[in-house]
């Protein structure tokens, strides 16, 4: 049974019209595509959504930047589903990131840093729910 997890291409990426060279790069690391929306998150749910980090100084940045713009919210699929999308994203900090990642292509900086990629199997899981239901994931 493959693995998921799940993804954001995050305002920054959509705005500078880098959603389809995300989707290639998804693509060419043999990550099936189960569940993709296009929304633009109120404050409600990005506090919610990122409510983990609701005491931390960047907080109110965070969610102003989530709420932004519209971002693509996506249910990935694959062997080692968490680790694979992390190492084809790469470090937060763009500056960091191993060459060729999304997030050394794509990112401005630490807050502006393109994508989001869950970072356990659980935490996954619940990304997963948190923006789809089931009949809304295709089953592979």
């Amino acid at each position: 049974m493959k693995d998921k997890t799940f993804a954001i291409i995050k305002p920054d990426a959509v705005n500078k019209g880098y959603t389809g060279k995300i989707y290639d790069r998804i693509l060419k690391a043999d990550f099936n595509i189960i569940g993709a929306k296009l929304l633009h998150m109120t404050p409600k749910i990005a506090k919610e959504f990122y409510s983990v980090h609701k005491e931390k100084p960047f907080f109110n940045d965070l969610i102003h930047f989530m709420t932004s713009g519209p971002s693509m919210v996506l249910a990935l699929q694959k062997e080692n589903a968490v680790q694979s999308w992390r190492n084809t994203i790469g470090a937060t900090n763009p500056e960091k990131a191993a060459k060729d990642t999304i997030r050394k292509d794509f990112a401005s900086n630490v807050q502006e840093n393109a994508v989001h990629g869950s970072d356990s199997d659980e935490n996954a899981q619940k990304e997963i729910a948190f923006f789809f239901i089931d009949s809304e994931l295709l089953s592979n």
